[in-house]
């Protein structure tokens, strides 16, 4: 299946949530029933009153809107199971919303679903893909939504959604402060150890897993300049930079070390000064390290954009 860049078409229409329902058709279940089994983390089972919430959580991340019909086409059910078995092995990257159209038939309509199962994926509250009819085969399936997640990263979409279930309670309250997420437990217990290589180690098998998670390569990016610079004297290296202006591995690591303090522009400013005096090879080491960097610092971040308009001035 070829996928077709997002677009952002209108919103979806939920004034006709608001008409009376159209008759079900003979032998379907009473509303409630039908849900396919699976539901996870990242799996919400959708009703008419819980629409507008599924809406309201594609406003961080990508909802997978999948319509099948448990009583009329078992298989349908089961691909939504499916979907969403896929879905929860994103960690939140996407979140599955299973709508059974003969208990919330208002939902079809308001889609204009005309054949199912059919799958919509959601961004914004708005459909950010043409509607995908029939099942689509695993394989194939896993494919589209590694190609989805690598053009959200591509254009800056890097939420998550929260689990919607499974999530250990606390008690009445208790505060433990921030939750960690779970994906980067081993990573941060080996730095509050100070294993900076089994940190770098954790993020990497991360990020080779699912290498659309945004998040994962951010965090890789910055333990990897930990890990350059845990052994590195602050004076001895800028003083190497300072008599040899043109050593790559001298300015990379002062770059290093700016990153580390604090010294965000600087460190930019510096690499990209590395790009304009260099060629080839050293040039792609240092371009390389550089977007490295605005990983590790974040795309959104007014000093990224910045940069990345330097090191285009830079090298065209």
């Amino acid at each position: 299946m070829t996928q077709q860049p997002f677009t952002r078409r209108g919103a979806i229409d939920l004034s006709a949530l608001k008409r009376p329902a159209p008759a079900a058709p003979a032998g379907a279940p009473a509303a409630g029933g039908g849900a396919p089994a699976g539901a996870g983390a990242y799996t919400v089972q959708v009703s008419v009153e819980s629409f507008q919430a599924v809406l309201e959580a594609s406003m961080t991340a990508p909802v997978l809107l999948v319509l099948y019909s448990a009583a009329r086409s078992p298989e349908t059910a089961q691909y939504a199971a499916d979907v969403a078995a896929l879905a929860e092995s994103y960690d939140g990257r996407f979140l599955a919303a299973l709508v059974d159209v003969d208990t919330a038939p208002e939902i079809a309509q308001a889609l204009q679903v005309q054949q199912i199962p059919q799958l919509l994926v959601v961004l914004d509250g708005r459909p950010v893909t043409q509607p995908l009819p029939g099942i689509i085969p695993g394989a194939e399936l896993s494919a589209l939504l590694n190609e989805l997640g690598q053009q959200l990263t591509a254009q800056g979409v890097t939420g998550r959604h929260q689990p919607q279930a499974g999530a250990p309670a606390t008690e009445a309250g208790e505060d433990d402060g921030p939750v960690t997420d779970p994906r980067f437990v081993p990573a941060e217990d080996a730095l509050m150890a100070g294993d900076v290589d089994g940190a770098v180690a954790a993020y990497q098998k991360l990020v080779d897993a699912h290498p659309a998670d945004h998040e994962a390569a951010a965090r890789l990016a910055m333990v990897k300049v930990l890990q350059r610079t845990q052994d590195a004297d602050l004076q001895a290296a800028r003083a190497a930079a300072a008599a040899a202006p043109d050593d790559v591995d001298a300015q990379l690591l002062v770059a290093d070390l700016d990153l580390v303090g604090g010294h965000v522009e600087d460190a930019f400013a510096r690499l990209i000064g590395l790009v304009q005096r260099t060629a080839d090879k050293e040039r792609d080491r240092v371009r390389e390290r550089l977007l490295e960097m605005f990983a590790a610092v974040g795309n959104d971040d007014p000093r990224v954009l910045k940069g990345r308009q330097g090191l285009a001035s830079a090298l065209f």
